[in-house]
């Protein structure tokens, strides 16, 4: 499909203040030099002398269009796209949620529903390789969650693409989602056992005392909608790696917080994936109440 289609499938067109053209000049030492946003003449970074990258705009749309040529068209009917950046633009993200996708998941007290998510990073500055996560999104609260580090695809930041690897995972997306929704519903149906002491629990998957009280803070108030079960320390989780004021758990204020923000909640969002991937917390998925799934 050409590329104007794409972008008219998938309504996401890269915004503006991502699109603007490259520019690199020497530094006075001969082993770096300046990257520069060629639309306003800002110097954005610095970087050795023999790094290479395109721009947003041209990775951006390559991962749309390898999207547009490998998925169902009916997968992609129904797109929300969020546009995050930071370092002055250096660095971005794209947050694409397949609304179209949805499965239902749900115990006796509470149901909601989970769909596919696609984030790809691109960085200018060095900051970050091509990278393109797989994760879901959950209805109900607008929770993002990246899967385990086995589902990402990374590539060397260069002017030379090399898809195959994201292509070969696009092909598989929906039948892995399927599988991640129907775990996801047996978490909502596995009970936390009465004798757990949640915040210990809490403590030792994440390491910290300290965030270890915040997060059970969490806990309580998503297991109150949604039951004592993994499902909602999970959303506990998500919660925090989501949205630091509606969590409670702000960033701290430092003085480039404005410029950075983006990035340290995709940080959250990865050390959220490492807590749930953990022994600890596998360790809790015992007895399943119930497991059917239903296509919303």
């Amino acid at each position: 499909m050409p590329l104007d289609m794409a972008m008219k499938v998938l309504n996401a067109p890269v915004p503006t203040h991502l699109s603007f053209p490259l520019h690199f000049e020497d530094t006075k030492w001969n082993k770096m030099k300046y990257v520069q946003n060629a639309a306003t003449d800002e110097y954005i970074g610095i970087v050795g002398k023999d790094f290479t990258c395109v721009d947003h705009k041209t990775f951006f749309e390559k991962v749309q269009q390898c999207m547009i040529e490998t998925l169902d068209e009916a997968d992609l009917t129904a797109v929300d796209v969020k546009w995050r950046s930071a370092r002055h633009n250096a660095w971005a993200m794209m947050d694409l949620q397949l609304t179209g996708v949805a499965v239902e998941i749900a115990n006796p007290k509470f149901k909601t529903t989970i769909m596919p998510r696609i984030v790809a990073l691109h960085g200018v500055d060095g900051s970050c390789s091509n990278q393109v996560y797989f994760g879901k999104i959950d209805a109900f609260c607008t929770n993002g969650m990246i899967n385990g580090t086995y589902d990402q695809v990374k590539r060397k930041n260069t002017s030379r693409f090399n898809m195959q690897d994201f292509i070969k995972q696009l092909r598989n997306a929906r039948q892995d989602f399927y599988q991640e929704a129907e775990m996801m519903n047996a978490w909502l149906n596995t009970e936390i056992p009465s004798l757990t002491d949640v915040e210990d629990l809490i403590q030792s998957i994440v390491g910290s005392e300290r965030k270890g009280l915040q997060l059970t803070d969490l806990y309580w108030q998503e297991a109150k909608t949604r039951g004592h079960n993994v499902f909602s320390l999970y959303s506990a989780f998500t919660n925090y790696a989501t949205d630091d004021v509606r969590s409670g758990i702000p960033l701290r204020n430092t003085r480039d917080k404005a410029e950075t923000q983006s990035e340290s909640m995709w940080k959250r969002e990865q050390d959220v994936s490492k807590w749930i991937s953990s022994d600890l917390f596998r360790g809790l998925l015992n007895k399943p109440l119930q497991t059917e799934l239903l296509t919303a």
